[in-house]
């Protein structure tokens, strides 16, 4: 090769580097082409929505208030089996409790409409029960100190024991007994008392300290019971008509005063049209007689 063409050679070299560097400045300096996007497929049109129509909302009404929600939400209720049985057990408990103060109320009503001296009048009487049972509890506590400090203790239980024989036999009827008292007669013309007036009759005397009753000839102790035969009354088998006498002996202030208390005796039975006449009197005599009757089984713990 000869020098002119290397020299050409080495020229065309230069010139290549020359132009390289020329073209890459150009390419730097040049700014660059966004790349062309390839052209989209075309899209097929869209089918129009069609349009959605509202649904009706239900008229919510009147706005209510607070007690008709709260009344809508108890009614109609939702009973469970559990609640049920409360329920049921709940309503015994008050029915019951009703009709004790139903009974209660029944019994006070008379008291509730007394005057007032018929309740100073009945306060009386509790005064008075309360003072007979102190008068018997100091007897009874005399009678021991007397048998303890006696020097003759064998004589002393003596007669002492005398003593109690005459007030148990006086209780038992089966001797006779005189003293103050009252003489209560009912008459009934229409055949309309009964048995268990009479012995309401009875019941409240003793209340009120009758030591011995005797109701037309037939003595009444404590085994005394009463039925009702025919148009009359049998008190322990004895049969007994209207009028009915009651000779009762005890402390008149006491005895009167119990049976004409508002609802007691005497108005139960003016109710049923019958007549009541209370006498006082400062000599009963109770003479009717029950035969001491010698117990089966009972003995006494001391033989």
């Amino acid at each position: 090769m000869s020098d002119h063409d290397e020299k050409t050679a080495g020229e065309r070299g230069d010139t290549r580097d020359g132009g390289g560097e020329s073209g890459n400045r150009l390419r730097k300096e040049l700014p660059q082409e966004a790349p062309v996007a390839a052209p989209a497929a075309e899209e097929a049109p869209k089918e129009p929505e069609p349009e959605r129509v509202p649904e009706p909302q239900p008229d919510p009404g009147p706005r209510l208030t607070g007690r008709q929600r709260l009344v809508q939400g108890l009614w109609p209720p939702r009973v469970t089996r559990a609640q049920l049985i409360v329920a049921v057990l709940l309503f015994g408990l008050g029915f019951g409790l009703a009709v004790q103060v139903a009974s209660n109320s029944d019994s006070d009503s008379a008291l509730r409409g007394a005057r007032q001296e018929d309740l100073v009048r009945i306060l009386d009487e509790l005064d008075d029960r309360t003072q007979r049972l102190e008068d018997e509890k100091r007897g009874l506590e005399q009678q021991r100190d007397e048998l303890e400090n006696s020097s003759d203790q064998a004589e002393e239980a003596r007669k002492q024991t005398i003593e109690k024989e005459r007030q148990l036999g006086i209780l038992a009827g089966t001797v006779a007994a005189q003293g103050p008292g009252i003489t209560m007669t009912i008459v009934d013309t229409k055949g309309a008392v009964e048995a268990d007036m009479l012995l309401d009759a009875i019941q409240e005397l003793r209340a009120a300290g009758a030591e011995a009753i005797q109701v037309n000839g037939v003595r009444v102790v404590a085994g005394t019971y009463l039925a009702d035969s025919g148009k009359g009354v049998s008190v322990d088998g004895n049969k007994i008509n209207a009028p009915y006498r009651f000779k009762v002996i005890g402390k008149p202030q006491d005895l009167e005063p119990a049976l004409n208390i508002p609802g007691g005796v005497v108005q139960t039975l003016e109710k049923e049209q019958a007549t009541v006449t209370i006498e006082r009197s400062a000599d009963i005599v109770v003479d009717a007689l029950r035969a001491a009757k010698r117990p089966d089984y009972a003995r006494s713990s001391s033989q």
